[in-house]
């Protein structure tokens, strides 16, 4: 897949770990395989019998270790064929803005930081009500055959693209039919998942000064780190990680100092107020240069993020909590569950997105993280590394769900037309539903995190943070700590997806401007400054109208595509997949096409399915059109139908469920035409290869020296301290060191 006049990729042997492995080394991976498989035997097979959730943890970590050892190198050094002597869009374009080697660590903590956002956190909550089982499966064998590889593939070829956009791409290689389609239906859903995230986000943070103030100070500590790495240290990432996540901790600290203070009404900030900011926020980081705050403020997030998700397992580990959640629920077959209604297939697999496979994160592997990485042979540690570092983060919320007593959750997480608005009411509603849980005890839960009430607490975030509560107080602090350790995990949760939020306003810049460059070719120079604003301003401009009308109408605004989100988000996915089995089968890699070709089956399977049934499934908890059909019997008869309170609502239901039905049948047509153009063209470069036309960027040889993972080889050692003695310097953690 190298350019014309390439040479041959080389040093992929030694990138590849090369040889016969050593006994000892036999010896580890075997013993790293059978912990996964105990655990995955325990989970599967146990009936009847308490299970711990620490199989769940051990199951996923063999899982992992094997899926990054083995299947990601086979892609990378086989399928992709990584070149390390070849320079990457972030060598050759480096301007300072928006193309910028960034060292491996922190690059890995901005994709990491950018691509999970609320997802692995709330979707496996929901999809718990199917039991533990089939999400925990589907994030695991997910993400390794399907959510990593997309990830790890779009990145590889949008760096040989110079950085372009996933659409951009779409058109380059598929053709302007489909890749029209594909840019229509990229921007239009990026734009309904950044306003849902940014949704998250203002419900977590309103009236939370504790919150706010934390999240407020990560601005200034990562301008300091972005002008500390860039001006006053060069290369010295250990460093300033150290200073960073000090001042990061203070800051968490402070913010439960600040909440107790005169201080906290200045941060306790209504929706509204949280919007404005928000908007002002994204728009500045998506103009600002890389290095200087988006980069640094997301390898800062990273620590936060992943510490909290590794104390979280290791009390798994200590306190050894029982899954509570039967392995699999009657609803996984019944469909008529009160979290989310549908059945098991399709519907976990749209519920549990980020985490197992997420069309958002191809958007950051063609948006900024191709701008930023070093050399090719690191897209397995960005790419498919960053993308098993989140799928853990989901393992790790659906044991927080599923330790919690099973009344609790559905008590929690079902609408107040459901269960009712007093202890009681919820009680009895929850007993309807198979399981059971006192009045009483609903009552000691929102107690003891000093709560009023727990009940229809819905969306999956309070349930995490239940969760989260109960294990670190099992392991730090007991009762007495409970409440600290729940509105601690509430405000972790904002953080954690603000970080998606203005990476995703970044890379949106880089869409737009790569699709009205197809108009207007100054625009395709996505650092040409009016282009840099007019593009943010409408970016911003569309997710925050969205959000602004919708935390001030909770039938409104972003509100009315909130149903959509899973469903575009999958269908994200299958354009992401296309391009990639297409560019597979263009670059002479035929046989390998099914890495990507069997994943791309498996999502258009699950979200046609999906969005067939969003259109013409006659439950009206699942159709849109037969929703809209019932409730405007409701206005004709002059009836008023929950949950609308009046007869504007009703008009608004009628309309909010007209709109999703028409968006969700124009995104599947607009799959469908992306997939079947793909498929056009992969036919012509199967039986006709001299056709075939490929738009990467000319091969030039690298200047640059850099470690392909964390840690760098005994080979890669040699190669920096022969770049170093030839450049006559010796830095200590070097960003870059040109050979």
């Amino acid at each position: 897949m190298s350019g014309p006049g390439a040479p041959a990729p080389t040093g992929e042997r030694g990138a590849a770990g090369g040889g016969s492995p050593s006994p000892g080394k036999i010896a580890v991976w075997t013993a790293v395989a059978l912990v996964g498989a105990v655990g995955w035997a325990m989970l599967a097979l146990s009936r009847g019998e308490e299970v711990s959730a620490a199989w769940m943890v051990a199951a996923a970590l063999g899982s992992y270790a094997i899926g990054y050892r083995f299947y990601a190198r086979f892609i990378a050094h086989r399928v992709l064929r990584v070149d390390k002597t070849r320079a990457t869009p972030a060598e050759r374009l480096d301007n300072g803005v928006d193309f910028h080697p960034t060292d491996r660590r922190v690059l890995f903590g901005h994709h990491f930081a950018a691509v999970a956002g609320a997802g692995p956190l709330v979707g496996p909550v929901l999809a718990a009500q199917m039991g533990y089982l089939p999400g925990t499966i589907w994030i695991i064998v997910g993400v390794i055959f399907a959510g990593a590889v997309q990830d790890m593939v779009t990145l590889f070829f949008s760096t040989r693209r110079d950085g372009r956009s996933l659409g951009q791409m779409a058109r380059d290689e598929i053709g302007p039919f489909g890749g029209a389609a594909a840019l229509v239906a990229v921007f239009a859903i990026m734009i309904i998942l950044l306003a849902v995230l940014a949704l998250v986000i203002v419900n977590a943070l309103a009236h939370s000064p504790w919150g706010v103030f934390s999240i407020a100070m990560t601005i200034p500590i990562a301008l300091f780190m972005g002008f500390y790495l860039r001006v006053l240290r060069p290369g010295r990432v250990t460093e300033v990680s150290v200073i960073g996540v000090f001042l990061l901790l203070l800051s968490i600290v402070a913010g439960g100092w600040v909440a107790e203070s005169s201080l906290a009404d200045t941060f306790t900030l209504t929706p509204g107020t949280l919007v404005v900011w928000m908007v002002i926020y994204g728009f500045v980081a998506s103009v600002l240069p890389v290095w200087m705050l988006l980069a640094p403020r997301d390898y800062l997030s990273t620590f936060m993020k992943v510490g909290t998700i590794a104390l979280l397992a290791l009390g798994v580990v200590v306190a050894l909590p029982t899954l509570e959640m039967p392995a699999v629920t009657d609803f996984a077959s019944r469909g008529d569950g009160p979290v989310f209604a549908g059945s098991m297939f399709p519907f976990v697999f749209i519920t549990v997105a980020c985490g197992a496979l997420s069309g958002f994160h191809a958007l950051v592997s063609s948006g900024t993280t191709p701008k930023m990485i070093q050399k090719e042979t690191q897209v397995r540690m960005v790419g498919y590394g960053a993308m098993l570092t989140e799928s853990f983060v989901a393992v790790m919320a659906m044991i927080t769900a599923c330790i919690i007593d099973p009344g609790l959750f559905f008590a929690v997480n079902s609408p107040a037309g459901v269960v009712g608005d007093t202890v009681q009411s919820a009680s009895e509603a929850v007993a309807g539903l198979g399981f059971s849980i006192s009045p009483e005890a609903l009552a000691a839960a929102a107690e003891s995190v000093e709560e009023d009430s727990l009940l229809s607490r819905t969306g999956g975030a309070p349930t995490f943070a239940l969760g989260m509560s109960e294990i670190f107080s099992a392991v730090i602090g007991g009762a007495s700590l409970k409440a600290f350790w729940y509105h601690f995990a509430i405000m972790f949760e904002a953080l954690f997806i603000l970080t998606t939020v203005d990476a995703g306003t970044r890379v949106g810049r880089f869409m737009l401007q790569d699709t009205l460059g197809n108009v207007w070719k100054p625009l395709r120079d996505v650092s040409w400054k009016p282009g840099v604003w007019l593009t943010s301003a409408a970016v911003v401009g569309g997710w925050g109208y969205f959000l602004w009308v919708g935390v001030h109408d909770p039938l409104g605004g972003i509100n009315q595509l909130f149903p959509l989100f899973g469903i575009a988000n999958q269908l994200l996915a299958a354009v992401a997949l296309a391009v990639c089995t297409t560019l597979l089968v263009k670059s002479g890699r035929l046989k390998w096409a099914w890495v990507t070709g069997v994943p791309l089956a498996w999502d258009v399977s699950v979200t046609l399915t999906a969005s067939w049934q969003k259109i013409f499934s006659d439950d009206p908890r699942v159709g849109f059109f037969t929703q809209r059909r019932i409730y405007q019997e409701g206005i004709d008869n002059g009836e008023v139908l929950a949950p609308a309170k009046n007869m504007d609502d009703m008009h608004t239901i009628v309309t909010n469920s007209t709109v999703d039905g028409v968006l969700c049948a124009l995104f599947a047509l607009l799959i469908i035409v992306v997939i079947v153009d793909a498929g056009r063209v992969c036919w012509k470069a199967a039986t006709a290869p001299e056709t075939v036309k490929l738009h990467e960027a000319p091969y030039r040889r690298s200047a640059l020296v850099a470690p392909a993972g964390l840690f760098a080889t005994r080979e890669e050692k040699a190669e920096l301290a022969a770049a170093r003695s030839a450049g006559g310097t010796e830095p200590e953690s070097p960003a870059e060191v040109r050979s």
